[in-house]
């Protein structure tokens, strides 16, 4: 018998110090029993203290690995990151559209945790008149919210214009994070064109919050893989991402990634102790 795997696509940047881009993609995916697959888009010399350098992959590798990957192993639902150029940008959605990739989740990269820029300012154009109308679902912070829509996006009223704005470049649904807004809630909203819901944790007191939006959109990515609805997908990947924010741990001097494999390493650690009990 034929194990069927579920399989997404990320394509984004990698980052050096595995706590965003491609690797995290990668982890989370791994972690929710996803088989996953990549394109890298660019390569960054990066630590849990910033970024120090960016190379851009050529554009016709991109397509090519996309090709590559398409052509072959598939993917059920697939997620973009680091897009960082509008020749890139184009790239991919010629892809997409190619290989009538329908279940797309954008997380529209732009700056870095440590505030390094991702996106050059004439990709924003692309993005939004490229890339977001090929969109399943598209995943702006508050900060990357105002650079779409063009307003200011400091509550949860400005959240909901936002995502009204947003909706209208042509994405099926937005999920407009809050984690950048005031709160001692971390506050989500999803937007399907008619209707808004909530989605709402406890905010976690953690300095190691390297790589959230590329885990909770990869962990969306991972969900509708796997068959969930939207809603119910946006919801998985919230909480999985409030867990891996509460088992965060520093591996550097700077800004620590999630923990993408809590569950998984608190299974092998109870495991050790039965052992050596």
């Amino acid at each position: 018998m034929t194990l069927r795997v579920a399989k997404a696509l990320t394509i984004a940047g990698s980052d050096s110090g595995a706590g965003a881009g491609i690797q995290a993609d990668l982890k989370t995916f791994s972690a929710l029993g996803v088989y996953g697959s990549t394109v890298i888009t660019a390569i960054t010399a990066q630590n849990t203290l910033g970024v120090t350098a960016v190379h851009e992959i050529p554009p016709e590798i991109v397509a090519a690995q996309l090709d590559a990957v398409m052509e072959d192993i598939g993917a059920d639902a697939a997620k973009t990151g680091m897009l960082s150029s509008a020749a890139i940008i184009e790239t991919v959605a010629t892809g997409v559209r190619r290989h009538r990739i329908e279940r797309l989740v954008v997380d529209p990269v732009m700056v870095a945790k440590s505030g390094d820029r991702l996106l050059r300012e004439d990709a924003v154009a692309a993005l939004r008149e490229v890339l977001l109308p090929l969109a399943f679902i598209v995943t702006p912070n508050a900060p990357e919210a105002e650079v779409l829509c063009g307003r200011p996006v400091r509550n949860e009223e400005e959240m909901r214009e936002a995502a009204r704005a947003i909706h209208a470049f042509g994405p099926r649904y937005v999920v407009v994070k809050g984690g950048h807004i005031d709160s001692d809630q971390a506050i989500d909203l999803l937007f399907d064109g008619q209707t808004f819901e909530r989605f709402v944790l406890p905010r976690v007191a953690t300095p190691h919050t390297h790589g959230t939006g590329c885990t909770f959109s990869a962990a969306i990515a991972a969900f509708l893989a796997r068959g969930m609805e939207v809603p119910v997908a946006v919801w998985e990947a919230k909480r999985y991402l409030h867990r891996a924010l509460e088992a965060a741990f520093s591996v550097g001097r700077g800004r620590s990634p999630v923990h993408h494999f809590h569950a998984w390493w608190a299974a092998v650690s109870a495991a050790q102790e039965v052992h050596d009990g």
